[in-house]
């Protein structure tokens, strides 16, 4: 089973308004988008986040910036081939496969987005296997192909990765990226394809068997993936280190999910994956249930607005501590756009052999620092101020 991504910002939890809210006036984002020039002020306005920082760093240690779109996905550049072809993708610690559509593809997803042509490429090698990756919002197939991959400044060479010949549906159509570069373990990649980090490792490109994950809030610049280091800059609250439960998913072990100091859902353990590419908090449906119950919200998920600022944090406890995630995280205002308030918080029953899982989303890691630490089979997670 492959981790779903969700990209739809239709959530379950919503609030009711009993005013009209005041509309505020366009962000630069906005009024660049009603022009045409957001994507040429973004290539000239580049942002490395570690830039500053560098003095800490060595050789091994490289930035991938990426985009916040609407705090529903992150994504960022990377090229395949030679002369280099450039390809915006999620980073995805859900799933362990890369692919990107190619000029093969048919199908209606492709149509808007950058087609990958291995004609054009004079360091690809074709293969005859195929592949296939169901993912929960959408699905994708084609064929596996070798090429250079560079990430940031680390150039991959003989990178296997996929070459989309469907991508059914439009859930990708709509989406702002081309395709999703998978961070997981090896053991749960499709056809045996090795991740892109596990040959990072074992090529030497990396400084520490680690990398690390910045999330930005509000659609804001900044937002990163830190290849074989830690930034100290966002680590200064310390960082806890929580060992896997299994190398599959990054898959963890939850005591319990609690509000105002009483556990509310997963009373007796559950199972977490740490995602940054499912957009929002999801559990099994029992779970949301009760959380709505303790939160006060309607059978339908809805909360009136005027309540929101008295909701208590949702609090995670893991390997004996405690990982808060407040109100402003799990209910994401939206009003200059619907009036209403959309929530972070959905149900989907995830079964595995150990049971049903959550998954930590963007919602909860975009309050944490966070560290895949691949040398030694952890998440280390550091609140941000």
């Amino acid at each position: 089973m492959k981790l779903l991504l969700l990209f739809s910002l239709v959530a379950l939890a919503q609030c009711i308004p009993h005013r009209i809210p005041l509309r505020k006036g366009k962000t630069l984002r906005q009024s660049l988008q009603e022009h045409g020039l957001l994507e040429r002020y973004l290539k000239q306005h580049p942002y490395n986040p570690a830039a500053k920082y560098s003095k800490y760093y060595s050789s091994g240690v490289s930035t991938e910036p990426m985009q916040n779109y609407m705090d529903n996905s992150y994504y960022g550049t990377i090229s395949i081939g030679t002369p280099p072809q450039e390809f915006t993708v999620i980073f995805d610690t859900g799933s362990s496969n890369l692919w990107v559509p190619s000029v093969y593809c048919a199908s209606i997803a492709c149509s808007n987005h950058k087609l990958f042509n291995p004609a054009k490429s004079s360091t690809f090698i074709s293969t005859n296997d195929s592949i296939y990756i169901a993912y929960g919002t959408g699905s994708m197939s084609g064929i596996l192909g070798y090429d250079t991959v560079r990430v940031a400044d680390i150039d991959v060479n003989n990178q296997v990765f996929g070459l989309a010949e469907s991508e059914p549906g439009d859930t990708f159509y709509y989406s702002p990226f081309d395709g999703i570069l998978g961070l997981a373990y090896p053991s749960i990649a499709s056809d045996g394809a090795t991740p892109v980090f596990d040959n990072m490792m074992s090529e030497g490109l990396v400084a520490r068997d680690l990398f690390s994950v910045y999330l930005s809030k509000d659609e804001s610049s900044g937002s990163f993936v830190l290849f074989g280091a830690i930034d100290p800059y966002y680590v200064t609250n310390g960082i806890t280190w929580i060992p896997l439960s299994a190398e599959t998913y990054w898959q963890i072990t939850m005591d319990s999910v609690a509000m105002n100091g009483e556990a509310v859902a997963c009373a007796s353990s559950c199972q977490a994956i740490v995602d940054t590419g499912t957009s929002l908090l999801t559990m099994p449906n029992n779970d949301l249930t009760n959380l709505f119950n303790a939160l006060g919200a309607y059978s339908n998920g809805e909360i009136d607005c005027d309540a929101v600022d008295t909701l208590p944090d949702v609090v995670f406890y893991i390997s004996g501590a405690a990982f808060p995630v407040t109100p402003s995280a799990y209910v994401v205002e939206v009003s200059i756009l619907l009036g209403w308030g959309l929530g972070g918080l959905q149900g989907m029953d995830v079964p595995t052999e150990s049971g049903e899982l959550w998954i930590l989303g963007d919602v909860f890691i975009r309050e944490y620092y966070v560290i895949f630490n691949r040398g030694k089979n952890m998440v280390g997670l550091s609140r941000l101020a």
